[in-house]
């Protein structure tokens, strides 16, 4: 069941977001060379409690970490470690964090140093295709209509769209009704309403569409080995427009 949020509510989401947009800008500055995986995942945990959160993703399932860490051909759900940063490396950085019983979740993928012009176009295709969602997150559209602006995004530039994993609804609870795939056909698909929460992440692969999931039980892969790249907002749709939830404290995108 789609679960509807009063103003009031999404005020409550909205002081959750804003700790989730902070940390990630805390941590694009934090991703340099030599940094290792753990050392991130350690000043995430320190920043979230230090605001009074808690990391949604510590435990979750059984997920041993505060983030969510993939880099280069992971795609999602990638275990923080000691490896270290690279020159050259993309890094998807995944975040949630639980205030007041209500969750914010958001991911960016940062790139480190001096990273060529085929994935640099591979992480802004990413982000646009989430602009592209975004704007289509409109009270009387279809949910379809989301899934397509975000297709028309990334297909045309040749990536592959991970099908396994899609976007979702949010609020008390991490995952909540209706998934959100990165494809669709529009004017399909249940009518958007009024308080519709929704956390919005297209996971785009240089190459083919296939993933999958590595001996850990959690890490995501491209088939193919190529890399891969992932853009996550939580948003508010009201009759008066879409709020982006996951803004840093000023107002900007981590």
């Amino acid at each position: 069941m789609i679960t509807r949020k009063s103003a009031e509510q999404i005020g409550k989401m909205r002081q959750a977001g804003v700790i989730v947009g902070d940390c990630l800008r805390m941590l694009r500055g934090l991703a340099v060379e030599g940094v290792t995986l753990k050392e991130l995942d350690k000043s995430a945990e320190a920043f979230i409690r230090g605001r009074g959160a808690k990391p949604t993703f510590k435990g979750y399932h059984g997920f041993p970490a505060s983030l969510c860490l993939s880099l280069n051909s992971e795609v999602v759900h990638g275990i923080p470690n000691n490896r270290k940063l690279k020159n050259g490396d993309i890094l998807a950085i995944d975040c949630g964090a639980t205030f007041g019983d209500w969750v914010g979740d958001a991911a960016i993928t940062v790139m480190v140093g001096e990273v060529g012009p085929e994935l640099r176009q591979l992480v802004e295709t990413t982000t646009q295709s989430l602009v592209a969602g975004i704007a289509a997150a409109r009270v009387g559209n279809r949910l379809g209509d989301v899934g397509a602006a975000i297709e028309g995004v990334i297909n045309p530039r040749g990536y592959g769209i991970v099908r396994e994993y899609c976007g979702h609804g949010v609020g008390r609870a991490l995952h909540e009704d209706p998934q959100v795939p990165n494809y669709g056909k529009a004017g399909t698909g249940p009518r958007i309403q009024d308080g519709w929460c929704l956390a919005l992440e297209p996971m785009v692969n240089l190459g083919g569409d296939h993933v999958h999931t590595l001996a850990d039980g959690w890490t995501v892969v491209t088939d193919d080995g190529k890399p891969s790249a992932h853009c996550e907002h939580s948003i508010a749709i009201t009759e008066s427009g879409v709020e982006i939830l996951t803004l840093t404290s000023d107002g900007a995108w981590p």
